[in-house]
């Protein structure tokens, strides 16, 4: 690959080249200075909680309100979720960040024989009604925040949420959190997906309208940059997919009669933080700079809670190792530090054996000890956007924006995220690959596997789920079945299944369906026999 080629992707040049790359392929000098720092930078930079907001979407930042400490979480049955959350809270967590497990994402049952072996494996399994009571069972949801990583399923899992709330007696208008809700980069980046574009689309505006009505303090969406991160994306690609699906989320709100103003605010993204701690900080910078721009000069929005980039931030998965795994306290550490002052809303911090497993409550309490730390006791939360101005970040941020800014109008070329998901997915395998051959040459440095490798290999006591909390849990949703009104609960189908055939918001008839006991598997399904599945192109 010619260095010419890509302005994305760091070039491949071996360990013997001494010039230096960030992963988005920007050479970084030996020495920044005043010269190299944009001629506009004070209007580049305005104030903190001021357009174009790169400082910070509030005038005080964490002076006034430090970021959400919101672990993911989420295993097995929801008796056992349930009690990693009161874990969690009980150490000082002051949000929940729901985990759910394969099938759920994908819309299906734990008793549907193609689930054998995954229920409860990579988060909790929710089926119905009773599954979320269990999970939420002691926990007011009136005083919590809940964000919930969930796409194609996102608006059942959203009801269930607000039934459960409905039973403890706390009206929807008093639910906080946020739902994932993002199906474009499913189809990019993960793979779970059930129902072609139009009609997941459709249920992404759907629930952005019944949102505006009924659960006005909901985050109706988290635009999600960090899976394209996981699966390779450098940073520079990362911020420039987000922002086109957040475009194309916002015209498909548009097409769908919504004014910009009534929706806008209450989107929300998710971005991934990596070990390079100046470029992150200014990604995080420049996102936001970028995104109030967007919404201003190519959407008209004129409410300025519709312009604030607001984020979540996940440490990078990927960059965690099996090898030494105790290094990865430090990286954690260094990635929380990088979003914190990037001015992230809230923060999950990894485990440090996530490389192996679940995180294990030991791993989950370091986790939560390290955002504190971060927050106490490095001096992050004392000053609004602490690295700018220096020479260093200033031209990292400048650079990252120009370079995203190209690759979007690439895209707009295309016709926008939703006839590019080819395009975005082979320009982030491009990366992927780059990422490869930098380590596996040596040009790039990964402690204790590449390089300062120890040859006693210590692997640390792992959380292993129970074989039998799945058939626990099969058992479970038979019981629940065996004990409903079957001919109300076929009724209930076939009303979702005449909604899903009209323009009529779906959500109140997906919500009558779920109090009267149909379950997450048969609600997707009866939607997904109107809308089919979709079919990838390769």
């Amino acid at each position: 690959m010619a260095e010419t080629e890509h302005r994305s992707i760091a070039p491949v040049t071996g360990p013997g080249d001494r010039r230096r790359f960030t992963d988005s392929g920007i050479e970084v000098a030996p020495c920044y200075a005043a010269a190299g720092l944009p001629a506009d930078l004070e209007a580049r930079l305005g104030e903190p909680g001021a357009f174009p907001f790169t400082r910070g979407v509030h005038p005080g930042m964490y002076r006034e309100r430090l970021w959400t400490i919101r672990q993911y979480a989420g295993y097995a049955s929801a008796r056992e979720s349930n009690e990693r959350y009161r874990y969690l809270l009980e150490r000082g967590t002051t949000g929940l960040s729901m985990a759910f497990d394969l099938p759920t994402q994908l819309g299906l049952d734990s008793d549907d024989p193609r689930c054998l072996g995954e229920v409860g494996r990579t988060g909790v399994a929710i089926d119905c009604i009773e599954d979320m009571r269990t999970a939420f069972d002691g926990i007011p949801l009136d005083r919590v925040s809940t964000s919930m990583t969930i796409n194609a399923p996102a608006s059942v899992l959203l009801l269930l949420y607000e039934l459960v709330g409905e039973e403890q007696g706390v009206p929807a208008s008093a639910l906080r959190g946020t739902v994932q809700n993002d199906i474009l980069k499913e189809y990019i980046a993960r793979g779970n997906f059930i129902y072609p574009p139009a009609g997941a689309i459709r249920l992404t505006t759907d629930l952005f309208a019944y949102c505006r009505e009924h659960i006005p303090s909901w985050n109706t969406i988290s635009i999600s940059g960090y899976h394209f991160r996981e699966k390779g994306a450098s940073a520079v690609q990362e911020v420039a997919f987000t922002l086109s699906n957040g475009i194309a989320y916002v015209q498909a709100a548009l097409d769908a009669g919504l004014e910009v103003d009534e929706f806008a605010p209450r989107l929300a993204f998710f971005f991934n933080a990596h070990n390079n701690v100046f470029q992150e900080v200014a990604k995080f910078r420049a996102a936001r700079r970028m995104w109030a721009q967007i919404m201003t000069e190519r959407f008209g929005a004129r409410d300025e809670r519709s312009l604030k980039l607001r984020f979540h931030t996940q440490t990078g998965g990927v960059t965690l190792t099996a090898q030494q795994p105790e290094n990865n306290i430090v990286r954690v550490a260094l990635q929380g530090f990088a979003a914190a002052c990037g001015g992230t809303q809230s923060l999950h911090t990894n485990g440090f054996d996530e490389a192996l497993a679940l995180p294990s409550e030991h791993a989950a309490r370091i986790a939560v000890r390290t955002q504190q730390i971060i927050a106490y006791e490095s001096g992050v939360a004392d000053t609004a956007d602490p690295f700018a101005g220096s020479y260093y970040v200033e031209a990292l941020t400048a650079e990252i924006e120009s370079r995203a800014t190209e690759l979007i109008s690439k895209i707009d070329e295309l016709g926008g995220a939703v006839n590019a998901i080819d395009f975005i997915r082979a320009e982030i395998e491009e990366s992927a690959f780059g990422y490869h051959e930098r380590y596996r040459t040596g040009q790039d440095i990964v402690v204790g596997v590449n390089r300062f490798v120890e040859d006693d290999l210590q692997v640390p006591e792992i959380m292993r789920v129970d074989p039998a909390s799945e058939r626990e849990q099969v058992a479970r949703l038979k019981a629940f079945k065996a004990g409903r009104d079957q001919e109300l609960v076929a009724a209930r189908l076939e009303q979702v299944r005449t909604a899903a055939r009209t323009s009529a918001n779906l959500l109140p008839v997906l919500r009558l369906a779920l109090h009267d006991r149909c379950t997450l598997g048969e609600v997707c399904g009866a939607m997904r026999d109107v809308f089919g599945r979709y079919q990838p192109s390769n």
